[in-house]
């Protein structure tokens, strides 16, 4: 298999003349972008990093994030990103962990890369921010580049180290190796039907399996990757419009958010003609919405991780709202019971289980970095437990219904939440809800709504919905609280365990009701 260097090389060589990236003003095609990779990888190469080396960056998706993501395939490198708002003490951690050799910033995130005691032994890179005396800027690292690209590494490299987001613990490295990535881009090519020439809003971060995804399947399509640092519905509706953009890919948050702002202004979406989610489930609500709006040819489902990037897929997410489709490409799945030994331990059509993902498959991680623990828990027989809940139903298609984690255990009863938001969110007056269970004397945990409403309406009107729904008795929520604001991650996922916390803002209004 070819590896990632040589493969940014075929679409030099395939379609010089054609765009490749963007970035405000800066519009390059793949051969003019490919020669300022090559003088980075120069900079690179003179700065004493070596091959297998891990490069830490902090930064948004931008030209230099993207063009120092392609120039560490060339050289051998591991590119390791990490959220541009992590803390000082979580840089330390993955300079420490990764045995980073050298970190890029920017403004938003020099002060906790500097703040961070161990960076101070390592080469900082500064990308359009004041250059710090023992540091050095991009772009002078850049000028002191090479005229040609010679790809160094092969497909058995490693390409990248992403690190999960766990809500427990440190955060673990999943380092992928470029046979994984491509093979993981392949897959997203086919399994989204791209063409030659995509144009796609690169806006899902690339810390984030997402973004990665959708820089390397724009090269693999000869496509136009369209930077946009951080996430603004309006500057995104100016993007899809003035580049015209033919395919999104994004956490459902971020469709919220565009339909929302369409509600106040206008904007030219007809070039959008394929749409991909991917990171949490989307409520049955906001798909018609979606589909009502875009009315895109292709509405794609994507269910995976940064460990395996496709477990499943359903390339008719509107038909059967919830189904994360079955098994992709390059991956075979099971389920099985959620206290499972081992991979054969499986559960019945129709049976709430543990998902699980075959560690043969093309695209699947081979351990976590330095973490024998965290492998222990999650690889079993060859097999991959994910740690995400669901079922098969009759027609042998998958649906996902949540963490392990986050299943609620009411009366003796499993409570997937995912199940009642989708209800919940067919509500008008629902613009979003998420639901946990709280601890309850008399039931161990009780199922509460956490509401963020368009307009005004109770806690009896809502549960006279459920009952309307075809929704079990015993799952209906016995609470609803109304928030101003669902928490999430940077990437759109809901934070329950905030909820559990309480740390949300009320909007003053609760309701309660009983059985």
């Amino acid at each position: 298999m070819l590896d990632l260097g040589r493969t940014f090389l075929q679409s030099m060589e395939r379609s010089p003349t054609a765009l490749a990236i963007v970035d405000g003003e800066r519009r390059l095609s793949y051969a003019e972008w490919g020669a300022e990779i090559a003088k980075l990888v120069g900079g690179l190469e003179r700065l004493g990093l070596m091959r297998g080396d891990r490069v830490l960056a902090v930064l948004q998706n931008r030209y230099e994030m993207a063009t120092l993501h392609w120039a560490c395939q060339f050289l051998g490198l591991v590119i390791t990103p990490l959220n541009w708002r992590a803390k000082p003490e979580e840089v330390g951690y993955c300079i420490q962990d990764a045995q980073v050799k050298a970190v890029f910033y920017e403004a938003v995130s020099e002060e906790a890369v500097l703040a961070a005691p161990e960076s101070a032994g390592i080469a900082r890179v500064s990308v359009g921010v004041v250059q710090q005396p023992e540091g050095m800027s991009f772009e002078a690292l850049q000028s002191q580049g090479q005229s040609e690209l010679i790809p160094c590494a092969d497909s058995g490299d490693y390409s990248l180290m992403l690190y999960t987001s766990g809500t427990t613990g440190k955060p673990k490295g999943v380092p992928r190796r470029h046979r994984h990535e491509r093979a993981a881009a392949l897959g997203h090519v086919a399994q989204n039907l791209y063409l030659t020439g995509e144009r796609t809003l690169g806006v899902m971060p690339l810390y984030h399996t997402m973004g990665v995804r959708s820089l390397l399947s724009m090269a693999l399509v000869d496509g136009v990757f369209v930077c946009m640092p951080r996430f603004d519905a309006h500057a995104a509706l100016d993007l899809i419009e003035s580049e015209k953009i033919s395919c999104l890919y994004l956490v459902p948050t971020l469709y919220h958010e565009i339909l929302g702002m369409l509600e106040r202004r206008k904007a030219d979406i007809a070039s959008v003609r394929k749409l991909g989610f991917a990171g949490a489930p989307m409520s049955d609500g906001l798909l018609k919405k979606v589909q009502q709006t875009f009315q895109p040819e292709l509405f794609v489902n994507h269910y995976g991780s940064s460990e395996i990037y496709t477990v499943s897929i359903n390339q008719r997410a509107l038909e059967k709202p919830g189904c994360a489709g079955r098994a992709g490409i390059n991956a075979r799945l099971k389920l099985v019971k959620l206290d499972a030994a081992g991979p054969d331990d499986q559960v019945a059509p129709g049976v709430e289980g543990q998902i699980i993902a075959d560690l043969m498959g093309d695209e699947a991680f081979e351990g976590y970095w330095n973490r024998p623990d965290a492998d222990a828990k999650s690889i079993r027989e060859g097999w991959y437990f994910t740690g995400d809940t669901g079922y098969v139903d009759g027609d042998g298609d998958l649906f996902v219904t949540g963490r392990v984690d986050d299943m609620i255990i009411s009366g003796g009863e499993n409570i997937s939440p995912v199940d009642i938001e989708s209800v919940l969110s067919l509500h008008d007056a629902v613009d979003e809800v998420a639901v946990t269970g709280l601890p309850d004397e008399k039931w161990g945990q009780r199922v509460v709504a956490f509401v963020k409403r368009k307009h005004a309406i109770d806690a009896q009107e809502l549960d006279a919905h459920c009952r309307r729904s075809d929704l079990l008795n015993f799952k209906r929520p016995r609470e609803y609280v109304f928030v101003r604001e669902i928490p999430k991650s940077p990437v759109g996922k809901i934070l329950r365990r905030k909820l559990v916390a309480g740390e949300y803002e009320s909007d003053k209004s609760t309701g309660v009701t009983e059985t």
